[in-house]
């Protein structure tokens, strides 16, 4: 089992910036990548950016240039520093993990863009 918790949602002015959390607990040396989703009113969850554990990253074209992902190993924690923030960036931003083909989910964290 892995349990994830994200924090760091807000409201930020267009152009600002937010830095997103997720602490990992449980089997967490099993996990071999993590990532980011979203998911607007209505729309489906989209994904934002993954990382495995060796480091490699990947983005959706709509964030690549702003966002980037990182992993503290010894904290156990992911990140997401989102710059130059936009109001198409306003969703409920969820954290995963995967183990094998397992994937879990945390319970999201919202993020509001707007002026």
């Amino acid at each position: 089992q892995v349990q994830l918790v994200e924090s760091g949602g807000g409201l930020v002015q267009p152009g600002g910036s937010l830095r997103l959390s997720c602490a990992a607990s449980g089997n967490i040396l099993r996990i071999n990548h993590m990532g980011w989703y979203r998911q607007a009113p209505g729309k489906q969850r989209d994904l934002v950016a993954v990382i495995t554990s060796g480091g490699t990253t990947n983005f959706a074209d709509s964030v690549k240039g702003r966002f980037t992902i990182s992993r503290d190993h010894a904290k156990n924690t992911m990140y997401l520093q989102m710059n130059s923030l936009k109001p198409e960036d306003t969703a409920v931003y969820y954290c995963n993990a995967a183990v094998g083909t397992i994937v879990y989910w945390g319970q999201g964290t919202q993020v509001t863009v707007s002026s």
